[in-house]
C-alpha cells in the first residue's frame, strides 16, 4: 500500500471519527454548558494548541534536516569510496587489486545487506566495518615506490577516513528515529487538542463539523508525516542506495 493511500486513510479515518463525535455531543450535550465552556476553555485551548504546534513544527524541521543530512552523507560515502579506489590505483600490487576488490565487496554489502536492514530499522551487523578495516590494513601495509606512490597512499588513507565518518553518520541516521518520550508528548498533545473542541458549542452543526474535521485531519496528517519521516531510509523519505550503485559503475 502506497504512502499516499496510507495518508489518505489516516485523514479520512480522523475525519469520520471526529464527525461522529460531533454529532453525538450535539445530540446528547447541553448547549448552555457548551456556551459556558467556550469562554472558560478558549484560552486554555489556545495555550495547549499553541504548544503542540510548536512541538510538531520543531520535530518536522528536525526530521527534514536529518533526512537531507543523511542523503548528503550517503553521497559523501560513495564518492569517498571511488576516491579511495582511484588513489590506490597507483599503489603497487597486490595492494592495488586488493583495494579494488574490497571496495566492490563493501558496496555489495551496503546495497544488498545493509540497506534492507536499515529500511526495517534493524542492526546492520559488522560485515561492513570488517571490510573497511581490511581496506585500512591493506593501504597501511602497502609499500610505495617513490614520492608519487607515497602521496597516493596518504590520499587513499585520508579518503578512507571520510568513508568511516560518512558511514557512521548514515548508520546513526537510520537508528535515531523519534524518541518514545517525544512520541508520548505528541500523542497526548494531539489528544488534548482534539478533545477541547467537543467541549464547545457552535453556531450550527455544519460549521462545528467543518471546524472539527479540519482540525482533526490536520493534526493526524502531521502525525502521519512525522511517522513517515522518522527513518530517512524507509517510509516517505526512502533514500535509495543509488549513490553506491553509481559509484560501482564508475569503477567498472
Amino acid at each position: 500500500m502506497s504512502i499516499y493511500l496510507n495518508g489518505t486513510l489516516w485523514v479520512l479515518g480522523a475525519a469520520v471519527i471526529s464527525a461522529v463525535l460531533v454529532v453525538i455531543t450535539r445530540r446528547f450535550g447541553s448547549d448552555e454548558v457548551a456556551e459556558k465552556n467556550l469562554g472558560a476553555g478558549g484560552s486554555v485551548f489556545s495555550i495547549v494548541a499553541g504548544l503542540h504546534a510548536v512541538l510538531v513544527a520543531f520535530i518536522l524541521i528536525s526530521l527534514f534536516d536529518a533526512s537531507n543530512g543523511a542523503e548528503e552523507q550517503v553521497q559523501k560515502e560513495a564518492n569517498a569510496l571511488v576516491a579511495v579506489t582511484w588513489a590506490s590505483g597507483s599503489l603497487p600490487e597486490p595492494a592495488k587489486s586488493t583495494v579494488d576488490q574490497l571496495v566492490r565487496d563493501y558496496v555489495s554489502t551496503v546495497v544488498d545487506d545493509e540497506w534492507p536492514r536499515m529500511r526495517e530499522g534493524e542492526d546492520v551487523g559488522n560485515t561492513g566495518w570488517t571490510t573497511l578495516n581490511q581496506l585500512r590494513d591493506t593501504i597501511a601495509t602497502a609499500a610505495p615506490d617513490g614520492d608519487w606512490q607515497q602521496d597516493r597512499k596518504a590520499e587513499a588513507a585520508n579518503q578512507l577516513w571520510q568513508v568511516y565518518q560518512a558511514r557512521q553518520e548514515r548508520l546513526d541516521a537510520a537508528g535515531n528515529g523519534v524518541n518514545p518520550v517525544v512520541w508520548l508528548a505528541l500523542l497526548i498533545g494531539t489528544g488534548l487538542s482534539l478533545l477541547f473542541p467537543y467541549l464547545f458549542g457552535g453556531p450550527n452543526l455544519i460549521s462545528q463539523l467543518l471546524i472539527t474535521i479540519t482540525l482533526s485531519s490536520t493534526l493526524v496528517l502531521l502525525l502521519f508525516a512525522i511517522y513517515q519521516m522518522q527513518n530517512p531510509f524507509s517510509g516517505g523519505v526512502h533514500i535509495p542506495p543509488d549513490a553506491f550503485s553509481a559509484a560501482l559503475d564508475r569503477l567498472s
